[in-house]
């Protein structure tokens, strides 16, 4: 195995991915409660002591919420972000070990154990937000959510991902005519927003365009709002948009909907 993949949880309310290797564990984000985090892992077969690092794209609490639970014990777990990250979360009572601290730039390549990491700048109100992509040998996962629009650094970081996850947080007639206030309306909407269903699907067309490697790529939509999106209408919207562009589910990628708070498989590439 080169590279492996775990959704533990992907919505507006919490957010955390396992990404692992043979020798390998990292925690994407830890938008749960510590002790539901521990709980997701252990029913991964997985001790949070063997987590080599945690990294945080952002301060919101749906990604931050668990990262002091978690650690608690595991000594040689450290935790990756922007200094900006890491300053936003310390305003905010959140304060973490500043010997955990591991602080990182946009667009440095690091390595954790034997898993290549790239960093990546979004579009989101955010304090210095970040996404990152892994690769191993030829084998490549990016995630990209919280971001108000796709970028060409957002396009060039996802290209020939074997796995890709996108946010598809919500269908914009859903969210216009639904019962946010205005200003909340304004700011999902805005290019440091998230991603509509529509937006995602013009990614994703984007993407099959320059993909190049034989195995027909696996692609997650993800981050989800319960108010202002379905799975059923995420994944209607992103296939009629790539039909459109004569990409075809299960000819030219695997099209899935992560679930909101359930681990899922481990996908394994």
């Amino acid at each position: 195995m080169s590279l492996g993949f775990c959704p533990i949880a992907s919505s507006s309310r919490g957010n955390s991915y396992c990404i692992r290797s043979e020798n390998t564990l990292i925690l994407l984000d830890a938008g749960l409660t510590g002790v539901k985090l521990r709980n997701a892992v252990k029913e991964m077969d997985f001790e949070p002591e063997a987590f080599s690092g945690i990294l945080i794209t952002h301060e919101h609490v749906d990604h931050v919420r668990g990262v002091k639970g978690f650690i608690k014990g595991c000594s040689e777990t450290l935790v990756y972000g922007t200094k900006g990250t890491f300053e936003a979360v310390n305003d905010k009572g959140g304060k973490l070990p500043e010997e955990k601290l591991c602080i990182i730039e946009k667009d440095q390549v690091f390595a954790i154990g034997d898993i290549e990491v790239t960093a990546f700048e979004i579009s989101h109100d955010a304090s210095e937000p970040v996404a990152f992509s892994f690769k191993k040998d030829d084998k490549k996962i990016t995630i990209v959510t919280d971001t108000g629009t796709v970028t060409e650094r957002i396009d060039q970081a996802i290209s020939d991902s074997d796995i890709l996850v996108i946010e598809s947080n919500h269908e914009v007639n859903i969210l216009l005519y639904g019962s946010y206030p205005y200003q909340v309306k304004r700011r999902i909407l805005s290019d440091e927003g998230h991603l509509s269903n529509e937006a995602a699907g013009m990614c994703i067309a984007r993407y099959l365009k320059t993909f190049s490697k034989p195995k027909v790529p696996q692609v997650f939509l993800a981050h989800l709002s319960r108010e202002n999106n379905t799975p059923q209408q995420a994944y209607l919207t992103v296939k009629n948009i790539l039909e459109e562009e004569d990409f075809y589910i299960g000819k030219h990628l695997n099209l899935s909907v992560l679930e909101e708070n359930k681990v899922g498989d481990l996908i394994v590439l």
